[in-house]
């Protein structure tokens, strides 16, 4: 069976200018199978937000491959990239970062705008809304917003396009318990329909919630 998402022998180092590169990751593997659920834990710094972004290819490795569904990204430009990503990755960055002077409804509905689906996706953007206990804020603008909610609306903008793959940077951190445990259950839920899931925490609930997990130095 072809694994959701695969990351074979990956390293991440940083350039830096008189100085030899700093090594983040080193051969790093992950086989993520179609409704696993599995979670990057460690200290801040040991490199879970870089594995996040270069699976979700939004930079490339320094070696090593990334493979969606099977398919290796090495050697596409940076727009078959973007592209494969529309339909296949919903990501969520740490601190649920929200266009300016569009509203939450606006935002969520944001994924769909290239391809011109938008009136296709807005009942479930609604739905995706109300289930994560914002669908009254949704003609709301980002300032008038609280963290914890800009952060579960950034997730439903995850979620609206329905991807295979959904990677989440601390989707608990800003919110309290009763939000946290309500994404929690969220993504595990995702997990029974068959949707991949891989998260970067701290929180301890949502590291023994998945079925796998790294502990990074």
């Amino acid at each position: 069976m072809v694994s959701a998402l695969q990351l074979a022998g990956l390293s991440i180092r940083y350039d830096r200018a008189g100085a030899e590169p700093l090594s983040i990751v080193e051969d790093y593997n992950l086989d993520l199978p179609a409704g696993g659920m599995h979670c990057l834990a460690g200290r801040s710094g040991s490199g879970k937000t870089s594995i996040l972004r270069v699976a979700a290819g939004l930079v490339p490795p320094t070696a090593g491959e990334v493979l969606w569904g099977g398919e290796s990204l090495r050697g596409l430009k940076d727009d078959a990239v973007t592209l494969k990503r529309r339909g296949y990755i919903g990501y969520l960055d740490q601190g649920g970062v929200l266009v300016p002077g569009l509203t939450a409804l606006e935002n969520v509905l944001l994924p769909a705008v290239p391809t011109r689906e938008t009136k296709k996706v807005t009942a479930l953007a609604i739905s995706l809304l109300d289930r994560l206990g914002v669908g009254g804020r949704a003609g709301h603008y980002p300032e008038k917003l609280s963290g914890g909610e800009r952060q579960r609306v950034a997730l439903a903008r995850a979620l609206v396009l329905r991807p295979r793959v959904v990677m989440a940077d601390e989707p608990t951190a800003s919110l309290d318990r009763a939000s946290a445990d309500s994404v929690i259950e969220i993504l595990k839920a995702l997990t029974s329909s068959g949707i991949s899931v891989l998260v970067a925490a701290h929180d301890q609930k949502l590291i023994d919630a998945a079925d796998t997990r790294t502990l990074l130095a």
